[in-house]
């Protein structure tokens, strides 16, 4: 007999209307691959997604996108109901979401990222914290959500009006140039090097979704041995974290070196993302890739 899946998509955040469009592809895919399949959208009535998990599936194939999804929220949840599900765990996922404390623990693994300093709002607005070009970033948002690079010549961010909806709290980290490439991980194995251009100011949320946004080249052209350090870098940052299954790293090359951006634990599987190209190109179709995922569910009871 077929598993039952359940696909958890859409949710709350910002990110909500990308999450959509990964839970239909993945349902889409299981339903080929001969899974049995349930979609729910998620809401914020915790009570309804509990009814709608039972009776309990064989596991739980996690589409959702940013904050509460992502971030270990609905991870505990399913813990303790004691679902298997896709991604990393409950802790893994915290803190990959933490930007600050995803960044000191690179750093220890010898990692490099980008310099940065916590501030608040008001601090930003009454100048430049930090020596242009610089980048502020919510602490823990996805799909570059609310993030601004300020370079020479700009006018620094003002919230007064339009206010600044992602907590008290603000990174803002030296802006890094150079080439943008991402690497996504499988357990223990990189599937490859992918670099990302685009026209715009850079990779933001219209870049990695809209139509003609960005350009992917799979693989990089780069060198064999630069790849193979962006996949040595991109592993040791996922075990670094304690991620498992599917996990995507972010670097920039600043003409010397690697920097790492982030690592995203539950990366994008639209019909314009990264993992399903890079898994591709390594000869996994996309029925193929989620159902890995969901073979290999796991929670921690």
């Amino acid at each position: 007999m077929s598993k039952n899946v359940a696909v958890l998509m859409g949710g709350w955040s910002s990110e909500r209307e990308v999450s959509l469009v990964s839970g239909a592809a993945a349902t889409k895919a299981l339903k080929e691959a001969g899974y049995s399949v349930t979609s729910i959208d998620v809401q914020r009535d915790m009570g309804a997604l509990m009814t709608r998990l039972f009776p309990r599936p064989d596991a739980v194939f996690n589409a959702l996108h940013g904050r509460f999804g992502e971030d270990g929220c609905v991870q505990g949840l399913l813990d303790i109901l004691n679902i298997p599900y896709t991604h990393s765990s409950l802790l893994a996922s915290a803190l990959a979401m933490d930007k600050p404390m995803a960044k000191r623990l690179f750093a220890e693994a010898g990692i490099r990222v980008a310099k940065h300093v916590i501030v608040t709002q008001n601090e930003i607005e009454n100048g430049d914290v930090i020596e242009r070009p610089y980048v502020i970033k919510p602490l823990n948002e996805g799909s570059s959500i609310g993030v601004h690079v300020v370079r020479e010549g700009d006018d620094a961010p003002h919230f007064r009006d339009t206010g600044w909806p992602f907590g008290q709290r603000i990174m803002v980290e030296s802006f890094v140039p150079g080439r943008e490439f991402s690497v996504a991980v499988m357990e223990r194995q990189a599937l490859g090097v992918t670099e990302i251009t685009t026209d715009r100011n850079f990779n933001d949320y219209e870049a990695k979704y809209a139509k003609g946004g960005s350009e992917h080249t799979v693989p990089a052209d780069i060198p064999q041995d630069m790849a193979d350090e962006f996949m040595r870098l991109a592993v040791l940052a996922h075990q670094t974290l304690g991620c498992r299954g599917i996990s995507r790293a972010d670097f920039r090359f600043d003409g010397e070196h690697p920097v790492i951006l982030e690592v995203n634990t539950q990366p994008g599987i639209t019909p314009a993302s990264l993992v399903p190209q890079q898994a591709l190109y390594a000869g996994i179709s996309f029925p193929e890739l989620v159902s890995w995922m969901v073979e290999h569910a796991e929670c921690d009871p």
